[in-house]
């Protein structure tokens, strides 16, 4: 693995080395594994077993104050008030017209005291949205440079982390955390939360700590067949669950409506950026919609490809690829909302040749066992 490689790099990039032969990708500006042993490989791990995914290129904000849970009602989509300490949601920042800034997670603390973790490639935006949002007596602080995030996920990630605690995990339901816990003898926030579709959580580190964590969660994973797992099996674990991808499912021209994620929008609370412009959509119906595809013709319904119904142009492909899980060739669309019933027939255009496929449910993979999950 090449030590030159351009982009920013995360605690743990000197310790990829160590595991297989990884593929390093830019992503978003970051020097990040596409796969250590596979994309396959490490896919199936965390699907029966577990894998360990490096994830410290996400942002953390630390928001604090009297006001605090005032700022983030009235930043945020979801009902922050509904929160009690040790407790996180997924939500979204919306622009007035109903647009996606970014998609996130909020963890209570306390009652002046939240922590919000938000995608890689937003830090700078959402930092400057929240900004000039900001209420008298909050105050943000970026704790990004200074935090390592890493994901254990997969059926056997309680196990494996069991053996690194003394504090009992199996009362830790899921979107609840432990704010001081100790991990392998570091201190850690401690979240069952997760980007995969399965059980897992994801650990929140001091930076200089993530490297000696993460070599040790690998030994102690060993006997459970625990992979360290790369950007590539993170997509399409993510995927198939159907978890939203900012710049793909979510994005400024994409509201949380059209991406089916209405549950997380709560329009009856008090006034947040965007709520009118959703009510609106909601009222009139929304004039897109994402939905499941799966392919009848043989082909990958890949990012960027046009869809089409009626011989017209209908919307595109958001996501899709061959599931590893399914063995089939499945995409995410976001298409217009007159197409979007099931069993809808579909083309897909695929190398200037469209080709038939059907809108099917979503999500493609729903685990069995009771846990946590995110994002």
């Amino acid at each position: 693995m090449s030590t030159d490689h351009p982009g920013k790099k995360t605690p743990l990039y000197g310790t990829y080395a160590k595991y297989g032969s990884p593929r390093i990708v830019d992503f978003g500006g970051w020097a990040l594994p596409v796969q250590f042993s596979g994309i396959q490989k490490e896919h199936e791990a965390v699907r029966e077993r577990a894998g360990l995914f490096d994830v410290s290129h996400m942002g953390e904000v630390l928001v604090t104050g009297k006001q605090a849970e005032a700022y983030l009602q009235q930043l945020t989509t979801n009902d922050v008030s509904a929160l009690e300490d040790g407790q996180a949601q997924y939500s979204l920042m919306c622009y007035p017209d109903g647009g996606v800034v970014d998609d996130l997670l909020v963890y209570r603390i306390s009652a002046d005291h939240f922590m919000l973790v938000i995608n890689a490639s937003n830090i700078e935006k959402d930092i400057d949205w929240m900004l000039r949002h900001l209420l008298d007596d909050v105050t943000l602080q970026n704790i990004s440079e200074e935090t390592a995030l890493l994901a254990l996920q997969g059926p056997s990630a309680e196990a494996i982390l069991q053996k690194a605690m003394d504090a009992e995990l199996s009362g830790l339901t899921g979107f609840r955390f432990l704010p001081d816990a100790q991990v392998c003898g570091v201190n850690a926030i401690v979240s069952r939360t997760g980007y995969t579709g399965e059980d897992g959580f994801e650990l929140y580190v001091k930076s200089g700590d993530a490297p000696g964590l993460w070599d040790r969660l690998m030994e102690l994973g060993a006997s459970h067949g625990l992979e360290p797992a790369g950007l590539g099996a993170r997509d399409t674990l993510r995927f198939e669950a159907r978890l939203p991808l900012y710049g793909h499912e979510l994005s400024a021209s994409i509201s949380p409506l059209e991406a089916d994620l209405g549950f997380f929008v709560k329009l009856g609370k008090n006034d947040f950026i965007g709520k009118d412009a959703l009510v609106r959509q909601k009222s009139e119906g929304v004039p897109r919609k994402l939905v499941g595809i799966e392919m009848i013709d043989r082909g990958i319904p890949r990012g960027g490809y046009p869809v089409y119904a009626d011989g017209q142009l209908i919307g595109e492909v958001t996501t899709g690829t061959q599931s590893p899980t399914l063995k089939r060739n499945l995409g995410l669309a976001l298409i217009d909302a007159k197409y979007s019933a099931l069993g809808a027939k579909v083309q897909v255009e695929i190398r200037e040749k469209r080709l038939e496929a059907v809108v099917i449910k979503a999500p493609f993979y729903k685990r069995t066992a009771p846990a946590g999950h995110k994002e």
